[in-house]
């Protein structure tokens, strides 16, 4: 069937959006970037029940760990098929008066420059116009960036 990748794999809906792959038939690579004991235990979960899934170390809102991270897909036995873009992070909600750019810029850089570079890696194995089978790209968003969140700015 093939790879299929999940940033942000390890916990909450990118664990479940993981264990859910693996079901249909999709060898998982589930990226995390700090908790390599819950990879760990996304991947024993699929093994137990039969599937194929392998851990991925990467931050993506670094561009080389992210070229790094797909390059460790292709040395694998299948081609990679999907992403699912769900790494993201959050910090204590604020105001604006009390943000600094280096809090806006992380979270940019995570949750859009991020995004933007799996996505340009994936299509350069995916698609057919770089000798790829095509494939299919989920970018996981939150409700909270189209009606705000209340009390705060992340």
């Amino acid at each position: 069937m093939g790879i299929a990748l999940v940033t942000g794999g390890s916990r909450g809906i990118g664990r479940a959006t993981a264990l859910q792959l693996a079901q249909e038939g999709y060898t998982v690579a589930v990226n995390f970037h700090h908790n390599i004991r819950a990879a760990t235990e996304v991947v024993n979960t699929i093994v137990a029940a039969g599937g194929k899934a392998f851990t991925l170390r990467a931050d993506i809102s670094d561009e080389t760990q992210v070229v790094a991270m797909f390059d460790a897909i292709d040395r694998e036995n299948e081609p990679l098929v999907a992403l699912v873009n769900n790494a993201g992070i959050l910090f204590e909600q604020s105001t604006i008066e009390h943000l600094s750019a280096e809090r806006i810029n992380r979270v940019l850089s995570t949750n859009v420059t991020g995004y933007f570079l799996c996505c340009r890696e994936a299509v350069k194995r995916m698609s057919h116009k770089h000798g790829g089978h095509g494939g299919a790209i989920v970018n996981v968003s939150s409700a909270a960036s189209r009606l705000g969140a209340p009390g705060g700015i992340y």
